[in-house]
């Protein structure tokens, strides 16, 4: 079974968080650029994982992790994830906001017995 959850190094590394409210008009290719952007940002340096939820009232929240602010930057300016972001404005969101974080402290817990503390 895979995980939900991204395998990422010990900290500091960045988040960006990503809030989004879909318009109700269907998919409309929604979905294959979304997969499209989680591929195309693996294969970017500095990309560390992606976390991603959406709820059936459209309110999604995706997450991914950065080596350092200047791997965002360059993803941020990367030509196909800027025209999917045009198409997102244009055609998929009707509200997002993005928050960029640094993450100093990491810790969780696993019920099968598997954890990790801060």
């Amino acid at each position: 079974m895979t995980t939900p959850f991204a395998n990422l190094p010990a900290p500091p590394y960045y988040a960006v968080v990503f809030s989004s409210l879909r318009r109700d008009d269907g998919d409309d290719g929604y979905a294959a650029a979304a997969d499209r952007m989680v591929e195309l940002a693996r294969e970017q340096p500095g990309f560390l994982g992606v976390e991603s939820t959406r709820g059936a009232d459209g309110f999604g929240i995706t997450v991914s992790y950065w080596q350092s602010e200047e791997a965002i930057r360059t993803w941020r300016r990367h030509a196909e994830h800027t025209a999917t972001r045009e198409q997102g404005r244009a055609r998929w969101y009707g509200h997002f906001e993005i928050r960029v974080a640094k993450v100093e402290r990491a810790y969780g817990w696993d019920a099968s017995g598997g954890h990790h503390v801060e």
